[in-house]
């Protein structure tokens, strides 16, 4: 499959790469590493990477305006979304032919080309082993830029090589990408630096957190409350994983107040989440998934939902 979208890239003068709404670093990471990849390999392409920008991701970089009329006749790539309705943008539909690459389970099986492997760490790490048969097979080059999209991506989807995600192949991955002239110190600031307004968030959450004796834990953060703090919805992102610490704890939920929304995000240390997040419109990994509610009637569903399969 990777020389046949090797070959594909090849046939396209246009390439316009999609990635999820709600952008974490696996998909800015593939994302962005992938544009980086093509543009330094095939310089005479014209090469896009589009969505809405996440200024919380701005140390990876940003995508871009695509012009009008470029989709017509390209090939249009998405990254790191399991479903359509996830898809940031609705003009992917618009280019000639439509290639998926993913690790999330292909349930929503879109595209005319697929390249879906549940078991991978993260769609970074895809992204670098398509790079290494692009070495193989047409001489590629990886860059010191895309190394350092493509280590961020995978470090943000195993949570710092801890999910069980992580395999042998993956830390083969990462020592060859950190081989690359890129800081890494400072792109571990930049993901995981928390400043004082977080940190005291973060110990709300613990004192606050809802735990009942099966195991399950939730988390409402209101916009008061990250007005209280001095946080976007975004800077919670970086505490999601924080619960996992908690002895008993066997899942969480954050119900984030949005303002046209409340963000579902669900982790977990064994019982399986990404159904729960189906049935809101969302999707992910077995033990990291996500999700929206209309209202806070309807988030509360979502957290019984949780409940139920902790018991």
């Amino acid at each position: 499959m990777k020389r046949q979208i090797i070959d594909k890239l090849e046939q396209y003068e246009t390439i316009i790469i999609h990635r999820h709404v709600r952008p974490d670093p696996d998909a800015y990471g593939s994302q962005l590493g992938l544009k980086e990849l093509i543009r330094a390999n095939y310089p005479e392409k014209r090469v896009f990477a589009a969505g809405t920008h996440d200024p919380s991701l701005g140390y990876l970089g940003r995508p871009e305006l695509v012009p009008g009329g470029a989709y017509e006749g390209a090939l249009v790539i998405v990254t790191d979304t399991a479903n359509t309705e996830r898809i940031d943008g609705c003009r992917y539909r618009e280019g000639a032919e439509l290639l998926k690459i993913d690790h999330h389970p292909d349930e929503d099986r879109y595209g005319d080309m697929r390249w879906v492997l549940p078991a991978m760490s993260s769609t970074s790490e895809m992204i670098y082993d398509l790079a290494r048969e692009g070495a193989a097979y047409r001489g590629w080059t990886l860059t010191d830029v895309a190394a350092r999209l493509l280590f961020a991506g995978i470090v943000g989807d195993t949570g710092r090589f801890v999910y069980p995600s992580a395999s042998p192949d993956t830390f083969r991955a990462a020592a060859d990408l950190i081989s690359h002239d890129f800081d890494r110190t400072a792109l571990y600031d930049s993901m995981f630096e928390m400043d004082a307004a977080l940190l005291k968030l973060n110990g709300y959450i613990y004192q606050n957190m809802e735990m009942d004796e099966n195991g399950a834990a939730v988390i409402r953060i209101t916009s008061e409350t990250m007005e209280r703090f001095g946080v976007t919805p975004e800077d919670t992102a970086k505490l999601v994983g924080a619960p996992g610490i908690v002895k008993g704890i066997k899942a969480w939920l954050f119900k984030v107040e949005e303002p046209d929304q409340i963000r579902l995000r669900f982790r977990s240390k064994g019982p399986v989440v990404n159904t729960i997040a189906k049935r809101f419109g969302g999707g992910g990994h077995a033990l990291a998934a996500g999700a929206s509610a209309k209202d806070w009637a309807t988030a509360e569903e979502a957290a019984q939902a949780l409940r139920e399969i902790c018991r």
